[in-house]
């Protein structure tokens, strides 16, 4: 799920010069379902892309925020495989990038 939202800046607290209305901040919210990476190696690799731990789920970087939630692993046959689902809140002048840098952390090859 990807979309756009407006906040007033009140609510922002930010002037996003991007989007040529100075009184709104354009967020992107994507959410983000992920298998075979663990929980912690998530958050560590949000840090690593220059993001702080706000709360025991949350992670902040410059113009974005991503929260974490574990789900119920993904079972085929008797086999498990931990899941995640992310909630990126990106700012528009940096989701295209951060969504590059993160996708290279994520990436993973079959073997």
């Amino acid at each position: 799920m990807t979309g756009w939202i407006s906040f007033p800046r009140s609510v922002a607290a930010r002037l996003d010069n991007q989007t040529g209305n100075p009184g709104e901040l354009r967020i992107q919210t994507i959410v983000q379902e992920m298998r075979g990476i663990p929980f912690y190696l998530l958050k560590e690799y949000l840090q690593e892309l220059g993001g702080a731990l706000v709360s025991e789920n949350r992670v902040c970087g410059e113009g974005w925020c991503v929260s974490l939630e574990a789900m119920e692993p993904y079972r085929i046959g008797s086999l498990e495989v931990g899941q995640t689902r992310l909630t990126m809140e990106l700012e528009e002048g940096v989701a295209e990038d951060f969504q590059q840098r993160f996708f290279k952390k994520t990436l993973r090859a079959g073997g």
